[in-house]
């Protein structure tokens, strides 16, 4: 599929282009005086989402741990590099699609997974996977959704959907998590590594407002028969013993490399490890047997002071060369952020914020506008930098500031 393909409803008329997104704002504000009903520009979008979203949600979203020096070093890391654009090469059709891990995808993007949707919109996840999957594109889902697994997975339809686990401490809940979300169609599991527990989150701590606690982003563990098991009550009977019993096992500090022997006795698929930083651990990864591994900071949540993660991609994807998948994420906010990542060795890029900012203004309709914006913008990136293939793309295109 080529760029100027992307999906449509109907069989019979060819989509319109990614980039002609922007030539849709323009004639819309032309021919009927329409502006677009959220913002393009990630700053304002952000900004946006702050003005409709009471205090601890918000927070709880664009929040970073302590200082907040990671995630800035994110962004920081972006600038730093720039791209050389080249001339006179034919990009009159440009090709986004790419194959990731076996799934097949109309650019290479994904949504991160973000817990506790509903925070944000009633809606929640359902609404991410509904866009997502309206576009070409797979979402992520969450441990921590606010939506049981199987209801997420009924909302993106025939779309390709991964699971993301955060690794729980007991053994039998996280096999039973496991099995139903292979049961439910999830076809690669997304382990996020760097979460062994909370990072020191001062926007969340100075409102005291952890959503979990209150029952919210546990719908998994809530619906899930083995963790409903080890209750004395039922969660609807004495919710508060049910986040008591969520909180004692959330978290698995105690997990190493050999653990995950009985990740891939309990799971089929691919296997992507989240949250990798150091090219060591991309190596160990490798040996592991795994498919894949995020190059992920967390989006600056977990250690203020940490490496930027766009600072570790080159470092991993050159020490696991061809021979294990490597995907980014971690200060993704535009379309030229995507052209970095991937030039810089990412197969794919995972969105994060952007996204839940979209979904917090309007909804499902929210996400499919930032989505929109992100692939129109890659598109034109893309072309305008004289490329006409994601494949294309190398570090020889990029140099430093």
């Amino acid at each position: 599929m080529t760029a100027d393909h992307t999906p449509s409803s109907s069989p019979d008329q060819p989509p319109p282009p990614l980039s002609g997104f922007q030539d849709e704002i323009y004639l819309q504000g032309l021919l009927e005086d329409r502006v677009p009903p959220y913002p393009t520009d990630p700053a304002r979008l952000e900004e946006a989402a702050r003005r409709v979203l009471a205090a601890g949600p918000f927070g709880y979203v664009a929040g970073s741990a302590g200082t907040g020096a990671t995630a800035r070093a994110n962004r920081e890391a972006f600038d730093r590099w720039a791209i050389v654009p080249r001339m006179l090469r034919d990009v009159q059709h440009r090709t986004l699609d790419r194959e990731v891990l076996g799934t097949q995808m109309t650019a290479p993007v994904l949504l991160a997974p973000i817990g506790v949707l509903s925070i944000v919109h009633p809606d929640a996840e359902p609404a991410a996977a509904r866009a997502a999957a309206g576009l070409g594109l797979t979402s992520v889902l969450s441990t921590a959704s606010s939506t049981p697994l199987e209801e997420v997975a009924e909302a993106a339809g025939d779309g390709d959907r991964w699971f993301q686990l955060y690794w729980a401490r007991s053994p039998e809940v996280t096999a039973s998590l496991l099995a139903r979300a292979r049961a439910a169609g999830y076809r690669t599991l997304v382990v996020t590594l760097d979460t062994a527990m909370l990072g020191w989150r001062p926007q969340d701590l100075d409102q005291a407002y952890l959503p979990f606690l209150r029952s919210i982003g546990i719908a998994n563990y809530l619906s899930d028969p083995v963790f409903r098991a080890g209750l004395a009550k039922p969660p609807e009977e004495d919710p508060f013993g049910a986040v008591a019993h969520w909180a004692g096992m959330f978290s698995n500090p105690g997990a190493t490399w050999e653990d995950l022997a009985f990740l891939r006795e309990h799971w089929d698929g691919p296997i992507v490890l989240k949250g990798i930083l150091h090219p060591d651990d991309g190596r160990r990864a490798l040996d592991a047997g795994m498919a894949g591994v995020v190059v992920s900071n967390h989006g600056g949540r977990q250690v203020d002071g940490a490496i930027a993660a766009l600072d570790a991609l080159p470092l991993v994807a050159e020490a696991v060369g061809q021979d294990l998948t490597v995907l980014f994420d971690s200060g993704v906010r535009t379309g030229s952020d995507v052209v970095k990542a991937l030039a810089l060795g990412a197969r794919a890029v995972l969105l994060g914020r952007p996204y839940a900012y979209g979904l917090a203004l309007g909804g499902e309709e929210g996400v499919r506008h930032v989505l929109r914006c992100v692939l129109a913008e890659l598109d034109v990136t893309l072309a305008l930098s004289g490329h006409a293939h994601v494949d294309d793309l190398t570090p020889r295109d990029l140099v430093r500031r």
